[in-house]
């Protein structure tokens, strides 16, 4: 039950909410566990015998935060929790609007560091990370002090994926976390000073799946018109759906699996009941091996997945190599 003081060279970041699918997990390459579902003392133990952190998820109102006793309470009330759950830190995981010059964003930068500060002081080789979007670009009107809250704590898991949250340009389907796009984002991250030692890049282990206004020949399927936080089009026009029931799909869509040079991104077409077209994007062991190799030639601290529950951990010969397949593309290849 004793927290976990190893730092590991390469960092293989879980995301775990829920159910006992964690028992298939490749714990040969984990380093950490986020539990974003119930607490599970079996995983704990187990984790640890692995020499695997466990952390807590956290999560407050940005609002609440700017009360310096407020935090101090908050941050008592989670180093309490992981001490009487033997865990081994803390995600940070806070995705609300912020202004750069609100002082919501001050607030926060401080709330980290004070998370991380008192969390190192009170257990001993514990872990607090923050949770990124995937551009430092004010995605979602996230404007974050991004170097601010990377100097405060051990490390950023950004979340290179949703995308397409904020579409503005036409409104298409297109890939969940395109190649180009997410790799450009770590290089804004890391020329604002941010070192990439602090950057963990997260995967997704998910889809989108969009209904089709119209579906040109050439593959381009237009959506509804779905506004989020100041963007015409976004990803909420689709619906999210994990690896394993698209791979139960692809097999029998119009299209079979498709794949987009430019997003360097798999893709595939079909018919509802309805006979509506839809269109998936989503991510594969091709796409997510490229991101592996851009990992390694950056040398950021590793990878993770939203989330770990997303793929068929059945005996099923063809779902359990899948499922292998998957876990592999995390490991550079170089």
């Amino acid at each position: 039950c004793q927290p976990v003081r190893r730092r590991p060279s390469f960092e293989v970041f879980v995301f775990h909410v829920g159910d006992k699918t964690w028992k298939s997990y490749d714990w040969s390459q984990i380093t950490t566990v986020a539990l974003f579902g119930k607490y599970d003392s079996e995983l704990m133990c187990y984790a640890h015998s692995k020499g695997v952190r466990v952390v807590l998820k956290g999560d407050v109102s940005l609002k609440d935060i700017i009360d310096p006793n407020f935090r101090a309470s908050w941050i008592s009330q989670q180093v309490s929790l992981a001490k009487t759950q033997y865990m081994d830190g803390i995600n940070i995981d806070i995705e609300q609007e912020v202004n750069c010059s609100s002082p919501e964003y001050d607030a926060l930068t401080a709330l980290v560091k004070e998370t991380t500060d008192s969390f190192h002081c009170e257990i001993e080789g514990s872990q607090v990370t923050f949770d990124v979007a995937w551009s430092p670009k004010c995605i979602d009107r996230r404007c974050y002090n991004y170097t601010g809250i990377a100097d405060a704590c051990d490390f950023l898991f950004v979340m290179s994926y949703d995308e397409q949250s904020q579409i503005w340009s036409e409104c298409i389907a297109a890939a969940n976390a395109p190649y180009n796009q997410t790799v450009t984002a770590y290089d804004d991250y890391i020329k604002m000073g941010i070192n990439p030692k602090k950057l963990v890049m997260g995967i997704p282990w998910y889809g989108y799946d969009y209904t089709c206004l119209s579906l040109s020949e050439d593959h381009v399927c237009t959506i509804n018109e779905v506004p989020f936080r100041g963007a015409p089009c976004s990803d909420a026009a689709g619906c999210q759906v994990p690896y394993k029931k698209i791979m139960k799909q692809v097999n029998s869509s119009i299209s079979g699996i498709l794949w987009d040079e430019n997003q360097k991104s798999p893709y595939y077409n079909y018919k509802d009941p309805a006979g509506s077209f839809h269109q998936v994007w989503y991510d594969n062991p091709k796409s997510i091996s490229l991101k592996a190799e851009y990992i390694q030639i950056r040398g950021l601290r590793g990878i993770g997945m939203w989330n770990a529950n997303c793929l068929d951990y059945s005996v099923e010969p063809v779902a359990k190599q899948q499922t292998e397949e998957m876990w592999e593309a995390l490991k550079p290849k170089l």
